[in-house]
């Protein structure tokens, strides 16, 4: 497949060393038929985004089933896409300064993605909707795009980690969800309600801008 010579060539050549026409013939392609199926290799790497939100939601699944408890289910999925993107750590700085151009399609905010951000919240839903967690009314709606902003958070961490198998990113997952798990909590109390009402508010406003 063109994705899989695309991936094996920025591996060991760096994103910004790999062409089209390398990787049309690492795929026994000609240069055309590359251009037919991925019109750029901003294109193949959105490819790969997706193939990565499919790969994360399968290895979701199980813990899904298993935990009915808000903490270990965001937990899990969260470990569960570490699992998944480990394999990609050493290049992933690569396509992160790419990533961080608000005007660069691989942005995970940019028209381009919005599949793969599409999934990811999705899978975000499915965590806080099988939760055995009262959660405040106008928070449950806005809550699986928080925790996908949450994920993005946890990936540029990741994506600096220098620790053996990014330990580092894992013992911030471990240490980080209980606290999400609490404030969760505390956003039904009368006290905080209005608050995270105003919060709501800003997030909802924000993405219909």
């Amino acid at each position: 497949m063109i994705a899989d010579a695309a991936m094996r060539l920025f591996r060991r050549d760096g994103y910004d060393g790999t062409t089209m026409r390398a990787i049309a013939t690492e795929a026994g392609v000609s240069v055309g038929n590359a251009y037919y199926y991925f019109s750029s290799k901003e294109h193949l790497i959105q490819a790969f985004y997706d193939g990565m939100q499919v790969e994360h939601a399968d290895a979701a699944v199980a813990v899904l089933a298993r935990e009915k408890d808000f903490e270990p289910r965001l937990r899990g999925v969260l470990e569960a896409w570490l699992d998944v993107a480990a394999p990609n750590h050493e290049f992933a700085g690569q396509f992160f300064k790419n990533a961080a151009d608000p005007e660069s399609p691989l942005s995970p905010f940019s028209d381009e993605s919005t599949p793969a951000r599409a999934a990811s919240t999705e899978l975000y839903r499915r965590v806080v909707d099988g939760a055995d967690i009262k959660i405040a009314p106008g928070l449950r709606a806005e809550l699986p795009g928080l925790l996908w902003l949450l994920q993005m958070g946890f990936v540029l961490f990741w994506v600096y980690d220098k620790s053996p198998d990014q330990a580092r990113t894992r013992a911030l997952v471990t240490q980080g969800t209980p606290i999400v798990d609490r404030l969760v909590r505390l956003a039904r109390l009368p006290v905080v309600r209005g608050i995270v009402d105003d919060l709501v508010k800003v997030v909802a406003g924000l993405r219909s801008e």
